[in-house]
């Protein structure tokens, strides 16, 4: 798959078949997804591959609560309530990231994306505002992840709703201390047709010529 197509045609999957992850695309993904960059080349990354169902639907558990606190927080669950009155595309959307959350445990491949806190550089801890920068030398990684998994046929979605829940999971999965979780992604093969085209902003909308606000 060329590369502007996988960025163009890689929306989130939320409905999956029940067929497994062949175990030789999950190794080309993650072959490829290595080559990410990161701070001082250090490759903090740390993977867990989950497909046993016990442990599928004990994550399922632990994403369910911090899920239904999203959904409540962000209006979502209010917008269901009344789907009358609002844009149909975004209803639509909605009812099926809800029903995504309730059936998570049947995705067949869920993916625990880790990171060795010591290779990260927090450059903007000192500032007054949450810091973001961390996060640098792991979300290469993770989009790499989700455009293999795009060039392998397979759909996903990545969360970090689960991320909450991290003093639990690293029990469920032995996670040591050292590691922090960055990211939950879903994967499997995808239910429904892959999509012609992706609702983005157009370009004009977010990028700017050498001052904020001045037209690109």
């Amino acid at each position: 798959m060329e590369l502007y197509e996988a960025m163009r045609g890689t929306p989130a999957t939320r409905r999956f078949l029940a067929d497994p992850v062949e175990r030789e695309s999950l190794e080309r993904v993650l072959d490829a997804a290595r080559f990410a960059p990161s701070g001082g080349n250090r490759q903090g990354w740390r993977v867990i591959a989950v497909q046993e169902p016990e442990t599928r639907r004990a994550l399922r558990d632990l994403y369910q609560p911090h899920w239904r606190a999203y959904f409540e927080h962000t209006g979502a669950a209010q917008i269901l309530a009344n789907p009358g009155e609002h844009d149909a595309f975004r209803v639509r959307m909605l009812r099926r990231s809800d029903d995504f959350a309730d059936r998570l445990h049947e995705v067949p491949l869920h993916l625990l994306v880790c990171v060795r806190i010591a290779d990260l550089v927090i450059t903007d801890g000192e500032l007054d505002r949450p810091s973001i920068v961390g996060g640098a030398s792991i979300y290469p990684f993770v989009q790499n992840l989700l455009l293999g998994l795009r060039a392998e046929g397979l759909g996903a979605t990545m969360t970090t709703l689960l991320i909450p829940a991290e003093p639990a999971v690293k029990r469920l999965l032995a996670i040591p201390a050292e590691l922090a979780i960055a990211a939950y992604i879903a994967a499997g093969h995808r239910a429904d047709p892959w999509p012609s085209a992706l609702r983005r902003r157009p370009v004009s909308e977010f990028a700017y010529a050498e001052r904020y606000g001045e037209p690109f």
